[in-house]
């Protein structure tokens, strides 16, 4: 019988470094533009797939091995994440149901509980840690409010603990993730208790009326299948890298499921000969779910690439990857929020991008920009509408020019069909028509007004 659970346990640590392996090619892929890789994400859940199911079929043999239960704890805590990846990638609500349902039953089954007291290992209790912040953000997109408010008090409980069993270690950071979920849980609360922030059947007109809406207002009907959101303020509030802005508008651009979507059952065993229910998905680690695990009354949500305080460079390389891939009968969201200068910039800043300008455009193209400054006047509020003046901040501190977003850094994009919402205190700056968008040049004026029906807008 030794002999015999030696081999069961030297097949699982074989699974398991294998499965590592493979989530290790997958866990830093990012969630926008086409992933080539796409096919190794199969292969990464097949991986994890025989894994979970070898450690079930051979739980006693392993546990008398020494298996310790917060090594299964680890293994769907891995599998939650790899749903929430895809669920980042795709914006298809499967995924998040799934990755909450392998968190919660973590939770319920108390996977982590032996790595709590005095002299136990401080890599597990990272683990521990890890895997609450992760079930914290879920729970936050899913609106399981109180889910959220429980977890939260379990993982400050568990900081507090961790900072009195090791003492050597610092746990400054996870003090602040505490403080980061409290902070946005109280700012938020205002939201709670109204109609919910997805387009819900209950209080938004049905989709099967859009195309008839969407005849009225263009030739071309086009379909919403893409969105950037991303902010960036001082001191914002957030969770994680998803700021309260971002939060509320990736809440805007999914619908809320009508109800059958959660009410699919499941009884699995737990190991110890007991069924559990779990409502909301199969439990199945299975990239290609059954077709009834998706809404059919529902068309599918955009897929959305959320950015993180990112530099005006990676925003607008981000930006061409969309619309680079932007099917020909869609349009893209674009959903910017960061704060303006109304302020004419210094001479030294002027010089400096007019320098870096002539080595990137063509001299017509800067002539034209050297008459739009000579354009500028002041509007109706006594602000200064030149070019230069007239821009969104994306810098933590200093005032580089390369922290700045003008207007005429989105013009390419318009190119494509572009739905573009400016979320600060110079938006005006980005209205057509503005000084910076010269009288007679198509390019600039009609792209921002532009009017399209969008049959799937949601």
């Amino acid at each position: 019988m030794g002999e015999k659970n030696g081999v069961v346990l030297r097949t699982f640590r074989a699974l398991v470094e294998g499965a590592d392996r493979k989530f290790a090619r997958v866990r830093d892929v990012p969630a926008y533009g086409h992933v080539t890789s796409q096919q190794y994400f199969h292969k990464v859940f097949k991986a994890y797939t025989k894994l979970w199911k070898y450690q079930q079929d051979h739980r006693s043999e392993l546990v008398e091995s020494g298996l310790h239960r917060w090594e299964i704890g680890e293994i769907a805590s891995r599998i939650g994440q790899l749903y929430f990846g895809q669920y980042m990638r795709t914006s298809e609500a499967r995924f998040l149901v799934e990755a909450y349902v392998f968190y919660e039953a973590i939770l319920n089954r108390r996977y982590f509980e032996g790595s709590k007291g005095f002299g136990k290992d401080l890599g597990v209790r990272f683990k521990e840690l890890r895997f609450y912040a992760r079930f914290l953000l879920v729970s936050l997109i899913l609106n399981r409010t109180e889910m959220v408010k429980g977890l939260t008090d379990l993982f400050k409980a568990l900081v507090d603990e961790s900072k009195a069993c090791f003492r050597e270690t610092n746990f400054k950071e996870w003090k602040q993730v505490v403080q980061e979920i409290v902070r946005f849980m109280k700012v938020d609360t205002a939201f709670m208790n109204v109609r919910p922030l997805r387009y819900c059947a209950m209080f938004d007109s049905h989709q099967a009326s859009l195309p008839y809406v969407a005849r009225f207002h263009a030739k071309k009907v086009l379909k919403f299948r893409d969105a950037l959101l991303t902010s960036y303020h001082r001191n914002e509030v957030k969770f994680a890298e998803l700021t309260l802005d971002t939060f509320r508008m990736l809440q805007c651009l999914e619908w809320e499921p009508s109800g059958s979507f959660y009410q699919k059952q499941l009884v699995e065993s737990n190991g110890n000969g007991v069924s559990t229910d779990h409502s909301g998905a199969s439990g199945l680690i299975d990239i290609n779910l059954a077709a009834d695990m998706t809404d059919p009354t529902l068309p599918p949500n955009p897929r959305k690439a959320i950015l993180y305080r990112p530099s005006v460079t990676h925003l607008i390389a981000v930006m061409a990857t969309i619309c680079e891939e932007l099917p020909p009968d869609s349009v893209m969201l674009v959903y910017l929020s960061a704060s303006g200068n109304a302020g004419r910039s210094n001479v030294s800043q002027m010089e400096g991008f007019q320098k870096s300008s002539k080595n990137k455009v063509s001299s017509q193209f800067s002539q034209e920009q050297s008459s739009s400054i000579s354009e500028s006047s002041s509007n109706d509020r006594g602000e200064s509408t030149g070019y230069y003046d007239s821009y969104l901040w994306f810098g933590s501190r200093g005032n580089s020019v390369s922290n700045n977003l003008y207007p005429g850094d989105i013009i390419p994009f318009t190119r494509r069909p572009l739905f573009l919402i400016i979320d600060s205190d110079n938006s005006h700056a980005f209205k057509a028509g503005f000084a910076w968008c010269r009288e007679g040049r198509d390019s600039c004026s009609t792209p921002f007004t532009y009017e399209a029906g969008i049959q799937e807008f949601i």
